[in-house]
């Protein structure tokens, strides 16, 4: 497709349909702006090695979500809300250990962990407080959950039912991606098979009743802080997809009823430049393995819709002012790679979870980016270039030689210990770099100076542990716990059989069946996952 064509055919209807901008673009000289430099292929034209959409940022700004989550559901709903109103345009919610892994926060293996790293869930009591006052059909929403994000998935519609909001109205997403669980994180609890039922299911039923949401999230993220490079983020995240994909036409599903709503979490590192040619050639080989391999018809099959999170793994304890700057310049990378969606970490996160301040300084980094610096302007503005196209090749031949390598041995699922290993081998030889000071970390092994006075931390408040057991024991107490029980009774049945998982999961939290129980009679029928 030549230029002329491009902008009449693609270009302009795209643009009349998602202006939410400016009608023009020019420097702060008056320069104009042409939407696009260089050659083809064009944005919004495959394989999108350039954008998914032809207008990307010209159109509308990537969507600013704020991972947030702590101490209690009414806590971090007031911090939701006061994200909202600074501006922010989705939520990304942290949830705490318990119920990330299935546990209710009175269980003793919940003790000491409620609270802590995000907030705690155990039941639709406590996700009507988490989203109250929230347009849950207006608002976008993320959930990082993984090994229960059915459970979180069906406590969210509950929700949403209760206030006479159709399920086809919910945009969001849920992380949902176990693989990389058992690869890099470790918030598991079923075996791999069972999990990959839950997964699929999910796929299924979020095609039929939820059509706006994102069933799963193919994390990279995660993989990335473990230790992975640039090439081993994009390979790995990548076959887990490939294996997601193939375990969805193995239950039974078309690739083109399901593929386009696949969306993909990357790590933003500080290596501007390979960043964003990761994110160019992740778009590009997804691209290819879904028309080439899976033979996917749709335009939208073949896109590779991606959030971004500034890398909490560079963050540092000393001198945290320079956390600014890492995480601009990380956030930076993402938007000149085209991201859909955007958290910046806070300058304080490798100390205490972020101050209100800090969260909102996070998000005044990417107003800016997006409204002061130009970047939002053209789209993929270094597309073209010599250094970021050797780049962009060479990155995905690096990744693409070791999905070829997981695909002769059996695929994803089969190679758990085979990522794994390559994980800690570059985790390994990227610390010995730090701790040798062959790579400058600055403040840590260069430019060291005393750490000044200690900022103010976000306090967990542990008076709330005990407030938020004594709700769950009442919640128990007055619900009908013949209904919960029956409910629950209809869920291990279901384990059982092959039907669908995801309405009797519903089922269960409409009747106030909690997560821990929910999880323990899943788990009586699949049992728990061990580590090899």
């Amino acid at each position: 497709m030549d230029r002329q064509t491009w902008e009449r055919d693609v270009y302009g209807p795209a643009r009349a349909k998602h202006s939410e901008r400016r009608d023009s673009f020019q420097t702060s000289s008056g320069i104009p702006l042409e939407p696009v430099y260089g050659d083809g292929p064009f944005p919004g034209e495959y394989p999108y090695v350039r954008g998914v959409q032809p207008t990307m940022y010209r159109g509308r700004f990537w969507t600013m979500r704020q991972y947030a989550g702590f101490t209690s559901a009414k806590a971090s709903n007031e911090r939701y809300r006061a994200l909202l109103a600074q501006g922010a345009r989705g939520l990304s919610v942290a949830f705490d250990l318990p119920t990330q892994i299935g546990y209710d926060s009175d269980s003793p293996e919940a003790f000491g962990e409620v609270g802590r790293v995000g907030v705690p869930i155990n039941s639709l009591h406590d996700m009507e407080v988490l989203f109250d006052q929230i347009p849950l059909d207006k608002v976008t929403v993320s959930m990082t959950i993984n090994s229960t994000a059915s459970i979180l998935l069906a406590l969210l519609i509950a929700v949403a039912k209760r206030r006479g909001i159709d399920p086809s109205a919910l945009g969001g997403t849920i992380q949902n991606d176990i693989l990389k669980e058992y690869i890099a994180r470790g918030t598991y609890r079923f075996p791999v098979g069972p999990s990959m039922r839950l997964i699929t299911d999910t796929f299924r039923y979020c095609a039929d009743h939820v059509p706006r949401w994102n069933p799963i999230s193919i994390s990279g993220y995660h993989i990335r802080e473990a230790g992975a490079t640039a090439a081993q983020e994009v390979a790995f995240t990548l076959a887990d997809g490939i294996a997601y994909v193939q375990a969805a036409l193995d239950a039974g599903l078309d690739v083109d009823r399901f593929a386009s709503r696949l969306s993909f979490f990357f790590n933003a590192h500080n290596n501007l430049f390979e960043e964003v040619a990761k994110f160019r050639a992740a778009r590009r080989m997804w691209a290819k393995i879904m028309k080439e391999r899976f033979g996917a018809k749709s335009e939208r099959s073949c896109w590779l819709r991606f959030h971004t999170q500034t890398a909490g793994s560079t963050l540092q304890s000393r001198q945290i002012d320079c956390n600014v700057v890492r995480t601009t310049l990380q956030a930076l990378s993402a938007v000149l790679g085209g991201t859909q969606s955007l958290h910046t970490n806070g300058r304080d996160e490798a100390l205490a979870l972020p101050t209100e301040a800090s969260a909102t300084l996070a998000l005044r980094t990417q107003q800016v980016i997006a409204h002061e610096s130009g970047v939002a302007d053209v789209v993929d503005p270094l597309g073209g270039a010599p250094f970021i196209e050797a780049l962009t090749d060479e990155v995905e031949a690096r990744a693409q030689a070791l999905i070829d390598r997981i695909d002769a041995m059996g695929g994803a699922v089969s190679c758990i210990a085979f990522m794994q290993g390559e994980i800690e081998r570059s985790a390994y030889q990227a610390q010995k770099r730090i701790e040798s000071a062959e790579d400058v970390v600055v403040g840590v092994n260069r430019f060291e100076e005393g750490d000044g006075a200690q900022p103010e931390l976000l306090a967990i408040d542990d008076a709330a542990y005990t407030s938020i057991c004594v709700q769950l024991k009442e919640m128990r107490s007055q619900r009908d716990g013949a209904a919960a029980q029956h409910a629950l009774d209809a869920l291990t049945a279901a384990c059982r059989s092959t039907d669908n998982l995801m309405p009797p999961i519903l089922a269960a939290v409409e009747a106030h069946a909690t997560v821990g129980e929910i999880c323990a009679a899943m788990e009586s029928v699949f049992g728990v996952y061990q580590p090899g």
